[in-house]
């Protein structure tokens, strides 16, 4: 009998020491990518036939054959060698022998073979933007306003009257239509285009910097819609002869100019230009030697919005031919021209999107896209053949992947995810349905944890029309005897999806912190977000607040429809566009919403910029009943639940007079309403005071919705 307790004991404990781990809310917030984040490879690209990847500050080479696994160089070794000491932090191949080192303003090209380095390029600590050119021996960059070359030892100025609302070689139109800065280099890097933005006619919104020993204002050009714009133009520097020709693109000036394209031959100049209404769309050609129009190649209009984001893509063998994206005909899809403006033919076609262009090889034969074909929740692979439209899918396994090309071997590097997938990396054969050599499967980084069973689900909208994917998470001790609250986590805007087939259904760590602490989770994609073509994504246009809330609705009804939902404890969060859909939720359905946490809400789109704002409600004049009924200010008194409302006074994207004007509202009408600022935080809580930030979010919901 005594031997018999010693045993018995052992497996109580090892019992008790399996028991399923409680995360922080540390870890929740600051967790996901960092301590729980699935195994990987950073750094992934091709070497001739071979992979490699940085681990460790190390370039590592995988031979997909055998999985030999060698050291081709160190970050630390090659900033020494290259005789500049700086610290790397990027590396790109030029080709099999020679890297692209890029970090701290600094670009060197190493070859590793002679150990020589073939070209460098510094530019001063106080650069920004700074943008190589194609021959990575000269770079542009600004300082405050102004744009500048470096070119070997030269250093040019391009530009000297920026500031006082002249800004040179930055960003425009507030990051919209799929801009990401102001530098565009020519092919051969002979010349250089860039953005000019005059804003001095837009309004200074007073932003005050606190940390001052007497707070200093800090005005931010903010165009709120139906005000003045600013105007841009798009200079041309030619290095050789040092001068600037600006494109003459007229009347009217606050248009919008978009995805600028050089021609490989560095004649022409392609600009996407839409009008302040957002309906028309003009491809323009320009000759960039003295700026002058040549031709509209094609255009095109639309009753909702325009919204082009990706520049043209030119062919290799045939340099006279581009692919243009555009959802025309009611989806995203590739289209082939000729730089006359002719359409050749449309390469892809159905009732799905394209999502992103992989490569177009160099005998341009092939396109290998990215796209929504199996599923609105999937990424897949495709190859499509440009002269038939021939197409192949080349990845099979369910979920979303993330590929790189090598058409010149034959091979793909397919990294993917799904729900119950945290991270695979395959090298797989283009040809054959193989895979060549597997470089990781990472296991579920959750293992130990009390996570709440995850699962999608699919309703309708309330005409039948149309499928609303959803994602819903059961607490993690769940009963289905039992009854519990639910939070539904909501963003519903224009380019975010949330409800994606890859890891963790692209849920937060937080959501599963809460279902630890016994609530459901539950979110839905509703029409206004992407990758469920034009009819979906443009439903909200003139009228936001109206069909995307039903679409929640439609949801809610859905999640009363399950035995062991309360519906008596329904609250709801979100941020920004999530912020104004949970505002919206707590209003004008006080039946069903007993508490909301909304951060940055937008409560009137008077008050948001021209750009994002008119495109989807057109301008206040316009379109004023649509900004009346959209607008919080005017739902204030049918707010009954308990509702906290988070901003930052920094907040430069939606301004603090929105949540300022709410709460005053309130005030006047005594409705009781919480809310929080976090000073100098801009449009989100970064950094360590995120923790803080979530534990207050779950601190209102335990107090509020959990009794």
């Amino acid at each position: 009998m005594k031997r018999a307790i010693l045993p018995l004991l052992l497996l109580l404990g090892v019992g008790a020491f399996a028991q399923p781990k409680d995360f922080s809310i540390e870890q929740a917030t600051m967790g996901q990518g960092r301590e729980f984040a699935p195994k990987t490879l950073r750094g992934l690209a091709w070497r001739g036939s071979s992979v490699t990847y940085v681990e460790d500050g190390k370039i590592k080479e995988v031979d997909p054959k055998t999985g030999t696994i060698t050291e081709v160089a160190s970050f630390d070794a090659l900033g020494k060698v290259t005789g500049k000491d700086f610290k790397v932090l990027r590396a790109d191949w030029l080709n099999t022998n020679a890297l692209l080192l890029t970090g701290n303003n600094t670009s060197v090209c190493y070859d590793l073979v002679s150990k020589q380095v073939k070209c460098s390029v510094s530019a001063p600590a106080s650069a920004e933007n700074f943008t190589l050119a194609a021959s990575n021996d000269k770079a542009a960059f600004t300082v405050n306003d102004n744009l500048f070359i470096i070119n070997g030892t030269e250093q040019i100025q391009v530009t000297n009257d920026g500031g006082k609302g002249i800004v040179n070689g930055k960003s425009v139109h507030r990051n919209e239509f799929g801009i990401k800065g102001g530098i565009f280099w020519s092919p051969k890097g002979n010349c250089l285009a860039f953005y000019r933005m005059d804003e001095s006619m837009v309004s200074e919104y007073p932003i005050v910097d606190i940390t001052k020993r007497v707070a200093e204002l800090r005005p931010e050009r903010y165009p709120m819609a139906g005000m003045a714009s600013h105007q841009v133009k798009v200079g041309v520097y030619n290095l050789k002869s040092g001068k600037t020709v600006f494109l003459e693109t007229g009347a009217p000036y606050d248009r919008f100019f978009t995805n600028i394209c050089w021609s490989p031959d560095e004649r022409y100049i392609l600009v996407a230009e839409i009008n302040r209404g957002q309906n028309e769309m003009k491809l323009n050609k320009y000759d960039a030697r003295n700026g002058m129009y040549v031709a509209t190649l094609f255009e095109e209009k639309s009753d909702k919005w325009t919204e082009p984001e990706h520049p043209a893509q030119f062919l290799t063998k045939n340099p006279t031919q581009f692919v243009w994206q555009s959802p025309r005909d009611g989806w995203n899809h590739l289209y082939l021209y000729n730089i006359n403006g002719k359409m050749i033919r449309q390469i892809t076609k159905g009732n799905w999107e394209v999502s992103d262009v992989k490569e177009i090889t160099p005998d341009d034969r092939y396109i290998y896209y990215t796209s929504t074909a199996v599923s609105p929740l999937e990424r897949h692979l495709y190859r499509v053949e440009v002269k038939s439209g021939k197409t192949v899918q080349l990845t099979c396994e369910k979920g979303t992947h993330n590929v790189i090309v090598n058409y010149a071997a034959g091979m793909i590097i397919d990294q993917y995810s799904s729900l119950d997938v945290s991270n695979v990396i395959n090298i797989k054969a283009i040809d054959k349905p193989a895979i060549v050599r597997n470089l990781v499967t990472a296991k579920n980084p959750y293992e130990g944890f009390h996570m709440g069973q995850e699962k999608f689900i699919k309703t309708k909208t309330s005409d039948g029309k149309f499928d609303l994917y959803g994602r819903i998470i059961l607490p993690a001790d769940f009963d289905s005897t039992k009854k519990y609250p639910v939070i539904v986590y909501v963003y519903g805007g224009p380019h975010l999806q949330l409800v994606t087939d890859s890891w963790l259904g692209g849920a937060r760590l937080w959501e599963f912190y809460m279902a630890q602490k016994g609530y459901i989770l539950f979110t839905l994609d509703n029409r206004g977000t992407p990758a469920r073509g034009n009819e979906f994504y443009q439903a909200i246009h003139r009228k936001l607040g109206t069909v995307d809330v039903d679409d929640q609705m439609q949801g809610i009804a859905f999640l009363k429809s399950l035995p062991y939902v309360d519906a008596d404890r329904i609250g709801v969060h979100g941020w920004s566009y999530g912020g104004f859909m949970t505002t919206s939720l707590m209003c004008k359905h006080p039946e069903t919403f007993k508490v909301g946490v909304a951060g940055a809400p937008v409560i009137d789109w008077k008050y948001y910029e021209v750009m994002y704002g008119e495109r989807y409600m057109d301008t206040p004049q316009e379109n004023p009943d649509g900004y009346a009924s959209a607008s919080l200010l005017n739902n204030v008194k049918g707010l009954k639940g308990d509702l906290l409302i988070i901003h930052s006074d920094y907040d430069v994207t939606v301004v603090w007079q929105n949540t300022l004007n709410f709460i005053r509202d309130c005030v006047s009408n005594n409705i009781p309403v919480d809310y929080f600022v976090y000073p100098q935080h801009e449009h989100n809580v970064r950094g360590k005071d995120r923790v803080h930030l979530m534990t207050k979010i779950t601190k209102y919901f335990d107090d509020n919705l959990k009794k």
